[in-house]
């Protein structure tokens, strides 16, 4: 049974790397509060730097540049609304990497937005052909939540379908380049950078 766990565990990396096949990655972070009180007013701090995405570019140590854009490609401050667009501009040298706000909930002790890959807002053409400025396909979702339970604060960020982009026009010249980011420096960094935006969002 070992055996046939790690061929099959083999076989799925490998269709992941060919773009075949999707990874699910859950990265959280919690933090325990005095008392319920004290966890609703630090859940509303959460709140505020959940949809301050500019603000996620100042973590300290290595880190990822984010920067928001409205529905029309323009670079905006305040809070991550649906429509809008975030640069994504890993360290090292690697392309820029968009993605689309396509679902943002706020409620009494839950809040979080959800984003897909996509192209270049400022570039039409290329949105047309249907190329996804991003090393993931645009099957993939990214879900940034942070929620109250009783006196604990959790901060996650939820990846689904994670699939590379190396195939077809969707991945256009860069199929190479997303296939080596995907699986190489992304692969390591990934945990690190997640890890270290639900910390802050907890407050840790």
């Amino acid at each position: 049974m070992k055996i046939k766990k790690v061929i099959e565990d083999v076989k799925h990396e490998f269709d992941v790397l060919m773009g075949n096949d999707t990874k699910d990655k859950c990265f959280s972070s919690d933090h325990t509060f005095p008392d319920k009180q004290a966890a609703s007013a630090a859940f509303s701090q959460s709140v505020h730097k959940l949809f301050n995405v500019n603000a996620w570019s100042d973590l300290p140590g290595i880190n990822s540049g984010f920067r928001l854009y409205d529905s029309a490609g323009r670079p905006k401050t305040g809070e991550v609304q649906v429509g809008d667009f975030i640069r994504i501009d890993i360290p090292g040298p690697t392309p820029e990497n968009w993605v689309n706000v396509i679902d943002r909930r706020s409620e009494a002790t839950l809040a979080e937005f959800t984003v897909k890959p996509c192209a270049d807002p400022a570039e039409n053409e290329e949105s047309l052909r249907g190329e996804i400025e991003h090393f993931f396909g645009e099957e993939a979702r990214s879900t940034f939540r942070v929620e109250q339970k009783d006196n604990r604060i959790i901060g996650y960020e939820i990846g689904q379908n994670e699939s590379i982009n190396n195939q077809g026009d969707e991945a256009g010249d860069r199929a190479v380049a997303n296939t080596l980011i995907a699986e190489g420096g992304w692969a390591f960094f990934q945990k690190m950078q997640w890890k270290k935006l639900t910390d802050y969002l907890v407050h840790q």
